[in-house]
């Protein structure tokens, strides 16, 4: 595969992911809305639009979505959620620690399937095959 072809295809499944975060933040808020905690939620959409997005399996584009969506499911909890004493991102940061387990393990599990579906290449899934390949 070319420099310039390998280029383009981690940069369309960077677009995946960003648009599989989008999609993951927006149905997480519209589930809290609805009195629904779905915190891997967000973290999953991204390994998948990622996946769908890309041709070849990567571990290294499976690691970089796990750490993507640890950093969304951070920034979503504390959008919902942040501590009543200080709003404040940096403050949250320093009291990750006070976080509920059901929160640690969420978040957790997101970033797993986001590795687990980002490191492979989905997109391949609902392309044809070509006559007489099988």
């Amino acid at each position: 595969m070319t420099a310039p072809s390998r280029i383009t295809e981690e940069l369309t499944a960077a677009l995946g992911a960003l648009l599989g975060a989008a999609l993951g933040y927006y149905t997480f808020q519209w589930l809290y809305h609805r009195g629904f905690y779905g915190m891997m939620i967000p973290g999953a959409l991204l390994g998948l639009g990622c996946s769908l997005a890309s041709r070849r399996p990567s571990h290294a584009r499976g690691v970089a979505c796990a750490a993507a969506a640890f950093a969304l499911a951070l920034f979503v909890e504390w959008k919902f959620f942040p501590f009543r004493d200080d709003p404040s991102f940096r403050h949250f940061l320093t009291r990750l620690p006070d976080l509920k387990g059901v929160t640690i393990l969420m978040i957790a599990a997101g970033a797993g399937f986001a590795y687990w579906l980002g490191r492979d290449a989905g997109g391949d899934r609902f392309r044809r095959a070509a006559p007489g390949a099988e």
